[in-house]
């Protein structure tokens, strides 16, 4: 039997091994030397804080978590007294766990916390559709201080989804905030070896979804160099793509073009169709947009090869009528009718009507302003028949009224009137521009 002085001595002991975990930070709680290595290592054993299980490296070699804060500093103020960053956590949050030491959150933890920060974004999202930005920007910070939490995996898609939230609400201190901690992630991913460019792409995306352009096109062009020397031409597609539509969104021509022009050569190179007429395109588009009709009409030229080499006559008709375009724009109208006519033709082929009666409608534009009158009148009975094909009403009246003045510049006051009453019974018909055709023959009657 244990006596009193040996009872008092084991209540002292256990006594000072609670104070000395309790009352002490975690550091010196694991020094101090009065506490027995015997009665840490049970105590190890029985808590489930400091289980193998838990340990910040995890066996399986995952990668290593955040650790949960025992204590948290004084949060930074600014003059007026609001924290500097809503983004850092400074005090304890009710939806961490109460930790003696700091460790990383267990498996049960993360699901926890994870189902918890859901509904906040639920909570989040109901606020927003309410007109309560502000709350709704309150719960989406507390939000983003959590998920850190859980993985530098989760708090960049976190990040990204609220990052685009806040730049589509014009919330400029919200994006500036977030587009510093991805520059962080960004630096600390950058830092390790070997570098997770799987996590870099993914903060590539989240900058450019909340509009960072410089960011995303620096991060971008940094990843481009490493799929090209590990010659991964599917994650380089992807990126020429994702560069592509950023600086075409920005309306940068020169980027955008130079970020589709490697897509088409890397396409070409694959034997990959599809994403070769896609280039094709995207830089006809951008060559028309950015008034480049050299460069637009080659583009233009090797899609119709294209389609033609497939048999997709249907994509055709149109592409030669944007090529005349291209043509008057460079002064060479000779060009310009034949891809015209070549439209007309290949429209009518495919029983497409409203292509047909476009590029007979451009022909005939262009012999007006050459002052090929006899051959516009031509060309505007054609239409007529192709207006009369597709039951186009309205446009059967303007084609006759267009009729009726060529005739009038050339004096043929007969015609002119005999165009105009056909013109007339259609618009009595749609009660509409009746007065004016009115008009029209009552001013050549009277001459």
């Amino acid at each position: 039997m244990y006596g009193f002085k040996q009872w008092g001595n084991i209540t002292m002991l256990l006594l000072s091994l609670g104070f000395s975990l309790l009352a002490v930070s975690p550091s010196i709680a694991q020094s101090a030397p009065e506490s027995p290595p015997e009665a840490l290592n049970e105590l190890e054993e029985s808590s489930p804080e400091l289980s193998p299980e838990l340990s910040p490296e995890s066996p399986d070699g995952s990668p290593e978590l955040p650790d949960v804060p025992a204590t948290f500093p004084e949060p930074a103020q600014t003059v007026d007294g609001a924290p500097q960053n809503p983004l850092e956590l400074t005090e304890p949050d009710p939806l961490l766990p109460t930790l003696v030491i700091e460790r990383p959150l267990s498996p049960q933890e993360r699901n926890i916390l994870d189902a918890s920060l859901n509904e906040l974004n639920q909570q989040a999202q109901a606020a927003l559709q309410a007109g309560d930005i502000a709350g709704a920007f309150e719960l989406w910070n507390r939000e983003l201080r959590l998920r850190r939490f859980l993985g530098v995996e989760a708090e960049v898609g976190s990040l990204s989804r609220v990052g685009e939230i806040a730049w589509r609400e014009n919330q400029v201190t919200e994006v500036r905030v977030i587009t510093q901690r991805l520059q962080e992630i960004q630096q600390e991913v950058e830092a390790r070896s070997p570098v997770d460019y799987d996590l870099l792409l993914r903060i590539a995306q989240a900058y450019q979804s909340m509009r960072a352009r410089d960011q995303a096109a620096a991060l971008y062009e940094t990843l481009l160099v490493q799929v090209r020397q590990e010659q991964n031409a599917n994650r380089e597609r992807q990126i020429l793509q994702a560069l592509g539509e950023m600086h075409l969104a920005w309306f940068d021509y020169p980027n955008a073009s130079s970020a589709y022009e490697q897509l088409l050569v890397l396409a070409q190179a694959q034997s990959d169709r599809a994403i070769e007429i896609q280039a094709l395109q995207q830089l006809s588009r951008i060559y028309q947009d950015n008034r480049q009709p050299e460069q637009a009409i080659v583009v233009q030229q090797r899609l119709i090869d294209i389609y033609q080499s497939r048999q997709e006559f249907e994509q055709i008709s149109s592409l030669k009528q944007i090529i005349g375009d291209q043509y008057l724009a460079i002064d060479r109208p000779d060009l310009a009718a034949t891809n015209y006519q070549e439209a007309f033709a290949i429209a009518r082929s495919t029983q497409q009507y409203a292509y047909a009666g476009d590029a007979l409608q451009r022909l005939a534009n262009l012999y007006v302003t050459l002052e090929r009158l006899d051959d516009a009148l031509v060309v505007y009975q054609l239409l007529l028949d192709v207006r009369q094909q597709s039951y186009d009403d309205f446009g059967i009246m303007n084609t006759y009224d267009q009729v009726g003045q060529i005739h009038r510049v050339m004096g043929n006051n007969g015609e002119a009137v005999s165009a105009f009453r056909n013109a007339l019974t259609i618009a009595q018909r749609l009660n509409y521009k009746v007065s004016y055709f009115n008009t029209q023959i009552e001013e050549l009657q009277a001459q």
